[in-house]
């Protein structure tokens, strides 16, 4: 039955406590231990049955209690404590970016995503990816970086995970009630909901636009569920990647071009546009056509006018990129080829690696690549896996030049660390923990706190995630309907004294979340050691089309079962949230991780751990690679590498069994005689100060916003100024170099002699005769490139040289001289060859795919 009307129905709070609404509706609390205090002060019960959910427990809670609160003078000062601090940090002037780059710069960053994990109440993000966006908009709030968020609310969200008997995984999904949830709808003038248009074939698709505040940041979501709409557009936002193929190119339309389309609607001009993967890679047609419209400008301008673009891929497996059937492509955005006035050939070639290959999928990363002033992958060792993956679009291009950087990424440590480790950090480190915790000098005060005191921290967390992790598996074990014998071991499973070993994350085959049972009778000597005993923490969800990853789960549920000597030593949380990676990363020993290398773009749930005094045991790979010392935690193999996958698995499961046996082991039950495992608390100390200032989001913003955001914006900015004057230039400089490229060649090269040998830092005379044609030497850059050879006859890490002009005038028809003098700085043989670049003040970057020649 269809209601005749609806209300909006809010808590009716006692004037003395109408601070809470503010508190409640504004997701700063996520990370404020004091805020989380007050409402577990509430209703602590409430609080755990509402998951954590502010909005929904003001919602339910009795008048009875508001009254109680209301009249209760120890309630009210704390209230009071948390309204002002909450107050204060949203009203603070003298943030980092204010004091470091002031007001009057213009930028404005929107950050799209499709997922952002900001708390677990909030049911839009599936993993890691979500749970970056999260803490990025977290860190630009506390850093008072100009930013925005643009995603998508989910009706459903991504799945809860359920373990039937044989414990195999089942998801159901659970509806997420908009109105319970701490976000709010954006309403104009007039107090009506605001909604945008998306073009889609034969029709448009609304969406209204929600907005979350997230401290300073505002976080714009948009919701298909919209009466105009029919059943299955309604549906586009149900699932987070839910549905097939073709729904979710829907979602990505939406994203990209009704998320600008959002921002307009809002009265929100961003200078930067921060694609967080390949998602939301529309956009870039809706910013073209935004400027195409607003400027008179032909495709081309508008393409080099949409400037402000930064793209972040974060997957180094093919199979994590979205790719699109042509056809697809041109049911859906025919139209908007035609709109915009160019082909759907020229369209598909935007996301093309071939441009020219008609029967090539169309890839959103591919579109993020060729659009964006700069791109990045998510850890160094990513960056250069990203470099290979994708140079195909720079065919030309040595592999280590392959314009794709890195910005490792971080976590958000006041989301992270646990209240006790916080009052630590408070007591011995100071305020600058959680204002400044990318500087180096805040952790290098960790040596400082009193051996004692980390420990007797420590032991208290490991203490709650066993009586966690006993309740999670009842719940979970009652729930799947296992006899009550079974149910009742939950009360006994784990030692709170043993040394705890945590592995929570996404259950993809890769991440190998059962190397460690590779061998279960060398496992269950390590574990059921009596004097040294040793447990281990599963937790995480596979994709709900991925049967091998499920297979993972049960196989360490199953294990469990069958084996009684490993039953209480190794446990399997069910229904991984931000919940139980919070109570995992803080209250573990040691943080596993056994991806096989290179395919984990970063990782971060190690990070987390790191942030807790948790100490890492993983592969190197992500960002293990760049951050392990032999002082830090442990590395699993040294960078080998294989082509039998089964002796690769072999041979990396022995070592980790080594690891545990000859030195993580014995290191954690190393006692002096006060009972403190010294030598591993200095190690925690050593984890602390040599970690926590790189690996935080603070710090990768700060990357970001002065690597990326400033410049791309003042790029944007220039561009655009006086009637979009040097935009319209760079378009045509670029259509008149296109045309002459395939006439340009390096005639001849001309070099001194020395009779073919050379001593080291000895000069050597080049000169290049270059033909251009119709082009001009201020068209192009010409380059020496030389560096060590290799025997297959390659230059290996290659250096540029710039060469200059030898004279103002041609030497021939269109033929120019250029000339510098080289010098090789290593013994054996090295050697040179010359390159042209095209050249324009202008251009973001000069590796333009197809527009690099080499003599």
């Amino acid at each position: 039955m269809k209601p005749l009307k609806t209300y909006a129905v809010l808590p009716s709070l006692p004037e003395a406590l109408e601070p809470l609404r503010r508190v409640a509706t504004d997701l700063h609390w996520a990370w404020a231990h004091d805020a989380i205090a007050l409402l577990r002060r509430l209703d602590d019960e409430l609080w755990e049955q509402s998951g954590h959910n502010p909005v929904a427990m003001l919602g339910i809670v009795s008048q009875d209690r508001l009254n109680e609160a209301a009249a209760d003078p120890a309630f009210l000062a704390h209230l009071d404590r948390v309204a002002t601090s909450f107050d204060r940090y949203r009203q603070r002037e003298n943030t980092w970016f204010q004091r470091t780059h002031g007001d009057d710069n213009g930028l404005l960053v929107a950050y799209c995503s499709a997922e952002f994990g900001l708390t677990e109440c909030l049911s839009i993000f599936a993993g890691g990816l979500g749970i970056l966006a999260g803490d990025h908009l977290k860190s630009a709030s506390d850093l008072g970086i100009p930013l925005v968020g643009v995603g998508l609310l989910y009706q459903e969200g991504y799945f809860r995970q359920r373990l039937n008997q044989a414990g195999w995984q089942q998801e159901h999904y659970i509806q997420n009630d908009v109105h319970n949830l701490p976000v709010q709808q954006e309403r104009n003038g007039d107090g009506e909901p605001v909604s945008i248009e998306v073009p889609f074939p034969d029709r448009s698709v609304k969406a209204y636009v929600w907005r979350a505040d997230v401290g300073r940041i505002t976080l714009y979501l948009l919701d298909t569920n919209h009466p105009d709409n029919d059943e299955v557009d309604r549906a586009i936002t149900r699932q987070l990647y839910g549905g097939d193929g073709e729904n979710r190119l829907r979602q990505e339309i939406v994203l990209g071009i009704g998320g600008v389309r959002a921002l307009d609607a809002v009265g929100v001009e961003p200078t930067v546009f921060h694609m967080n993967e390949g998602h939301s890679a529309f956009l870039v047609l809706e910013y073209i056509r935004k400027l195409m419209e607003s400027e008179g400008m032909d495709f081309a301008a508008a393409r080099e006018a949409a400037a402000g673009i930064v793209f972040t891929t974060h997957t180094p497996v093919p199979a994590g990129h979205d790719y699109f059937s042509p056809e697809l492509i041109q049911r859906y955005l025919g139209h908007y080829a035609t709109a915009v006035g160019i082909g759907i050939d020229d369209l598909l070639a935007m996301g093309r690696k071939h441009p020219s290959d008609d029967a090539e999928q169309f890839c959103n990363t591919v579109v993020g690549l060729r659009s964006a002033a700069t791109s990045n992958g998510v850890s160094r060792l990513h960056g250069a896996v990203s470099r290979q993956m994708w140079q195909e679009l720079w065919p030309e291009l040595p592999v280590d030049e392959v314009p794709i950087g890195s910005v490792t990424n971080g976590v958000h440590f006041e989301s992270w660390i646990s209240v006790e480790l916080k009052e630590l950090y408070d007591r011995y480190l100071g305020p600058q923990w959680t204002d400044e915790p990318a500087e180096t000098t805040v952790w290098s005060r960790a040596a400082s706190i009193p051996p004692a005191e980390l420990w007797r921290t420590h032991q208290l967390r490991r203490n709650r995630l066993v009586s966690f992790t006993r309740r999670k598996l009842a719940e979970s074990l009652a729930s799947r309907g296992a006899p009550q014998s079974e149910i009742d071991i939950a009360d006994v499973v784990l030692d709170p004294n043993a040394l705890t070993i945590g592995f929570s994350r996404r259950f993809a085959t890769y991440k190998r979340a059962t190397l460690l049972l590779r061998d279960p009778d060398r496992l269950a000597s390590i574990l059921n050691n009596s004097e040294r005993p040793v447990q281990i923490i599963y937790a995480g969800k596979a994709h709900p089309q991925d049967d091998e990853g499920k297979e993972l789960i049960r196989s360490i549920i199953e294990l469990a079962r069958r084996r009684p000597d490993l039953r209480r030593r190794l446990v399997f949380i069910a229904d991984y949230d931000m919940a139980v990676t919070r109570s995992m990363v803080q209250g573990s020993d040691v943080w596993l991780n056994t991806p096989v290398r290179p395919l984990e773009a970063s990782g971060t749930s190690g990070m987390k751990a790191a942030a807790n005094g948790v100490l890492n045991l993983s592969t190197l790979d992500g960002w293990w690679d760049e951050a392990y010392e032999p002082d830090v935690g442990w590395a699993i193999g040294r960078r080998e590498t294989y082509t039998d996958d089964k002796a690769r698995d072999d041979f990396e499961a022995h070592a980790l069994y080594d690891l545990l046996e000859r030195e993580v082991v014995p290191l954690f039950y190393d006692r002096g005689v006060d009972g403190l495992p010294r030598r591993w608390i200095e190690r925690m100390q050593a984890s602390s100060e040599k970690l926590n200032s790189q690996y935080n989001t603070h710090r990768m913003v700060r990357e970001y916003t002065e690597r990326y955001y400033l410049p791309v914006s003042d790029r944007r900015a220039r561009l655009l100024a006086d009637d979009c004057k040097r935009a319209r230039a760079l378009a045509e400089w670029r259509q008149r170099v296109t045309a002459a490229w395939p006439h340009l060649r390096v005639v001849e090269v001309l070099a001194d002699g020395h009779n073919g040998t050379l001593l080291v830092d000895e000069e050597v005379e080049v000169q290049a005769r270059v033909h251009l044609g119709d082009l001009t030497p201020a068209d192009v850059t010409v380059e020496l490139y030389g560096g060590v050879v290799t025997a297959d006859g390659e230059i290996a890490d290659g250096v540029p040289l710039a060469m200059e002009l030898a004279d103002t005038d041609p030497v021939g028809r269109g033929e120019w001289m250029f000339r510098t003098a080289a010098a090789f700085q290593r013994t054996g043989q090295s050697g040179f060859t010359i390159r042209v670049l095209p050249s324009h003040p202008d251009l973001a970057s000069p590796m333009i795919p197809g527009l690099i020649a080499w003599a």
